[in-house]
């Protein structure tokens, strides 16, 4: 693969579900782009989305390798898939209320509908910890939202990866989010800048969720964009080498696809220009960057082509990168 073939297949670039968004389209054919997320509401059932990810994929411009099409599919508020054939899903706290071998098999269905309406990776489930009922209150984010799976590490993670289970199994990836948490902010990164957490350490118990997912065999972690003052008190967490070095590859031995949040809308970034959150990213060890429409996307490229040129450095984490994508399509039967 070319350099801009190896860059390409580190974006993931959202489309709306209902159909193909024309700035997508030719971002994928003519910078290469090798992943796609479906977003806003679709609730056409499977067909109106399967047609959107057809549509993306026949853009795809890297001879053999398919493409990871994406969604947000959890439960509760947070379902961007409906209609004829995609079951309506309960929200994370019902759940967790749930024995976790019934959520499991609930889980294996939801995947494969997911499947039937084009997508194969969902970035879900939601890990984080909510410490409380009081403190969901005060937890924009998640538990104002009902995201959690409980209030505790041993219940997040005994649903959270009864769901990752159920989805793997029908043929659906996983990523786990938002590492190392989003449960005891009080903030939402989507619309709020300088969202801080004061209480996260490096070997906080909150983590335990995250490794147990590491350990299943996660295939992809979502990194938050939230700093996280006793980690890495200088940059948030997408740009951390502390979080996604430190932390998440040599604490907790991840070798999979680190994928950020949202690095396109989110306010939490908006002080960076485009090109310098993708290199950021990429630079701290990120994988796969995640926009949810186009428009930073061709910025975002040439930054990082232009910093690969400059810095060999750099030029092995983007090969690096690169390459754990395509070992992740390939575990998804995505390469010849």
């Amino acid at each position: 693969m070319t350099l801009v073939q190896r860059v390409g297949q580190l974006f993931m670039m959202g489309s709306p579900a209902t159909s193909a968004s024309p700035a997508t389209l030719a971002a994928v054919s003519r910078l290469h782009v090798g992943n796609v997320m479906l977003t806003g509401r679709s609730h056409a059932g499977t067909t109106v989305p399967a047609r959107t990810a057809r549509a993306l994929r026949a853009k795809a411009t890297t001879a053999g390798v398919g493409m990871f099409v994406a969604t947000d599919q959890e439960g509760g508020q947070v379902q961007v898939l409906s209609g004829p054939g995609l079951s309506t899903l309960p929200g994370a706290l019902s759940q967790g209320g749930m024995a976790p071998a019934r959520l499991q098999d609930l889980a294996a269905g939801w995947g494969r509908q997911l499947r039937a309406a084009g997508v194969n990776l969902d970035l879900a489930p939601v890990l984080d910890v909510v410490p409380g009922v009081a403190a969901a209150r005060t937890n924009p984010p998640i538990g104002v939202l009902g995201r959690e799976h409980g209030y505790t590490p041993a219940t997040v993670t005994s649903h959270g990866l009864a769901f990752a289970a159920g989805m793997r199994s029908a043929g659906v990836a996983v990523a786990a989010k938002h590492f190392p948490g989003l449960g005891r902010v009080h903030e939402n990164t989507d619309t709020a800048a300088s969202v801080t957490d004061r209480v996260t350490t490096r070997r906080d118990p909150f983590l335990a969720p995250f490794a147990a997912a590491v350990r299943a065999g996660a295939q992809f972690v979502m990194v938050s964009t939230a700093t996280y003052t006793r980690v890495d008190p200088l940059r948030p967490a997408a740009f951390s080498p502390t979080v996604i070095g430190g932390m998440l590859r040599h604490d907790l031995g991840f070798g999979g696809v680190v994928i950020s949040d949202d690095l396109a809308n989110a306010r939490q970034v908006s002080a960076w220009t485009p090109g310098a959150r993708a290199v950021g990213f990429l630079a701290a060890g990120g994988d796969m960057v995640l926009v949810v429409d186009a428009a930073p996307v061709a910025a975002m490229q040439r930054a990082v082509l232009a910093r690969a040129g400059a810095d060999p450095a750099f030029r092995a984490k983007v090969d690096a990168a690169a390459l754990r994508v395509l070992r992740a399509k390939a575990a998804a039967h995505l390469l010849p």
